[in-house]
């Protein structure tokens, strides 16, 4: 059975940090391949700075390209809106019967994993892998807690890395693109489109 990571996502635009916790996932979280799942624009709520979803997938495309093991999803894109994760999951269980799906979340998105549709669902059928968003006082007591509440989770010691795309997004608007926290072909293409300006 193919084991699939699931990273859910704006990816306004995908950088750096989304590419190194996807990899370390893939390679260190017993995982086949991690798709990179592009969520869309919900049409009850403002648009803000969001690109337009085809634009967010094609940068997905772009800073993957090449790279075994990682893939873009638009499977989302299709669903009826406003979507929830349990949807999607349960589309993705009848599409691919035959692979295993886990869900790729940061520890600031556990914390309110109660208030998710149908949690307890998600959390029955699926392995929970997580995060750590910030230093731990005492990763292993936290970890014991966590699992205690869901049998289903794994805390994988992935890179912690700070990156704002909303920072990126800033510096393209000001001019000053930074360079090194993209992808090159995501940059390029960035710079190119004026997506931000």
């Amino acid at each position: 059975m193919k084991k699939v990571g699931l990273f859910f996502g704006t990816f306004n635009p995908i950088h750096i940090g989304h590419l190194a916790l996807a990899e370390y996932f893939q390679k260190y979280g017993d995982l086949d391949e991690v798709w990179l799942v592009v969520t869309p624009h919900n049409p009850f709520k403002k648009k803000g700075n969001l690109l337009p979803d085809r634009d967010r997938l094609h940068l997905v495309h772009l800073a993957i390209e090449d790279q075994e093991g990682l893939r873009a999803s638009d499977i989302e894109f299709g669903l009826p809106q406003p979507n929830y994760t349990s949807q999607t999951l349960t589309y993705l269980r009848e599409k691919y019967a035959e692979y295993s799906f886990s869900i790729i979340m940061g520890e600031d998105n556990l914390k309110s994993f109660h208030k998710w549709r149908n949690y307890e669902s998600i959390m029955e059928n699926h392995e929970i892998l997580v995060y750590p968003r910030h230093p731990l006082p005492d990763e292993e007591a936290t970890e014991k807690q966590w699992q205690e509440r869901f049998p289903n989770l794994r805390v994988v010691n992935a890179p912690k890395m700070e990156i704002s795309a909303s920072m990126i997004r800033q510096s393209f608007a000001e001019g000053k693109g930074l360079r090194n926290l993209l992808p090159k072909a995501v940059f390029d293409y960035i710079e190119g489109s004026n997506l931000f300006q």
